[in-house]
């Protein structure tokens, strides 16, 4: 495939993502997952990352996934069918959750097993604030997901809230990080979700894991 052939792509993939979408299923323990019938993009972050927010981008919807300024308020894996062809699958945060140790503990437990026995997951998105990059909780679960060999991408957010030399150096330093991941995806995406910059990129990147098609060579990736 040539850079010509992305733009019938481009077009495919955004219709799929503003097709029917619902919301199906919170789960809390193994034995609530769905059936493996449709691939699956599982979304994963620490918890004031954007989550919610890059879903509702994504699909074109203000509320379909509930977004709120209290870190850790996903508190399961909440599951949405996108026309009965994939799932996306918002995990919960990791790193700031306002609850007991205890809960921590299981939700993590859940995540774990989750992403190491789940054979419909074509790929996680690993969502890092653009702001900060990489900090030791996210090379926690990279090192993590490497073991797992479960495929991931990293996905910077909040691109728009850093001067182009701050934002280059973030960009510069993850690039440098993911090329020493064995299951990381070696494009790195970048997203302003409440501006609508990146969407377009991010939408037809998961469209092409979902189906298994290979997109051409991009260069390294600029300013959102």
């Amino acid at each position: 495939m040539t850079a010509a052939d992305l733009t019938p792509l481009e077009d495919t993939a955004r219709k799929f993502f503003l097709g029917p979408v619902e919301f199906m299923r919170g789960v809390v323990a193994l034995d609530g997952l769905p059936p493996e019938e449709h691939p699956e993009i599982a979304f994963a972050g620490r918890s004031n990352v954007g989550k919610s927010t890059l879903v509702n981008a994504l699909t074109g919807r203000k509320t379909l996934a509930r977004t709120s300024n209290t870190p850790g308020r996903t508190q399961q894996i909440n599951y949405f069918n996108l026309s009965d062809t994939a799932h996306l699958v918002d995990l919960p945060g990791y790193g700031y959750a306002r609850v007991s140790k205890t809960q921590v503990r299981d939700w993590t437990k859940l995540v774990l097993a989750y992403l190491k026995g789940r054979p419909s997951l074509r790929r996680v998105m690993l969502l890092i604030d653009g702001r900060r990059g990489l900090m030791a909780t996210d090379r926690e679960i990279m090192d993590m997901l490497d073991v797992a060999a479960v495929s991931y991408q990293v996905v910077l957010t909040k691109c728009d809230k850093l001067k182009t030399p701050e934002f280059q150096a973030v960009v510069a330093q993850t690039l440098e990080e993911v090329k020493t991941h064995v299951a990381a995806h070696p494009k790195v995406m970048l997203t302003a979700a409440l501006k609508d910059k990146g969407i377009k990129d991010l939408r037809t990147e998961i469209w092409a894991a979902v189906t298994g098609t290979e997109l051409p060579d991009s260069p390294a990736p600029g300013p959102a």
